[in-house]
């Protein structure tokens, strides 16, 4: 699986809070959530963010609560995937768990900027950087969660097997 979009690149321990505001909690519809996306962080990011775009940021990306709505806002915001140094471990569970794909590179992550177009082979771990002409290389997703992650999470693999 091939995925290709814009980075909207962002710093470290960038929280659960931050991704979606405790004050829409009160929902649990995908879509609502998606309209608040990382608006404490960033008030302008949905409307800079187009389907199939990125989230690039430094480490401990996802800390804070282990809510899942952080991770279903990202998705349903309708970014492809997000690239960081490190993930905070509950995020990264979430994150796998509801079909999201999340990658770890260092390289990427430092050499990205924003508005860079870049290109995620998921079977591989290539990241491409369409617009400095480089390729970062990411752990590739073992099969079973590459699976996952095509179904659209853990609940519709299980349905499948």
């Amino acid at each position: 699986m091939t995925l290709k979009g814009k980075a909207h690149k962002y710093g470290s321990n960038i929280n659960t809070d931050e991704i979606i505001p405790a004050r829409y909690l009160n929902t649990s519809d995908a879509a609502e959530l998606a309209k608040h996306c990382m608006e404490d962080l960033d008030r302008d990011f949905m409307k800079k963010m187009k389907k199939g775009d990125f989230i690039v940021a430094e480490s401990n990306f996802g800390c804070g609560s282990s809510r899942e709505h952080a991770p279903i806002s990202i998705k349903a915001a309708g970014v492809s995937a997000v690239i960081a140094k490190s993930f905070a471990r509950i995020f990264f569970r979430n994150a796998i768990n509801i079909g999201l794909p999340i990658l770890e590179c260092a390289e990427a992550v430092k050499k990205i900027k924003s508005g860079d177009a870049i290109e995620v082979n998921l079977a591989t771990g290539a990241i491409k950087n369409i617009t400095r002409s480089e390729t970062y290389q990411a752990q590739a997703f073992p099969e079973f969660m590459q699976q996952i992650i095509a179904k659209g999470g853990l609940l519709e693999y299980i349905k499948t097997r």
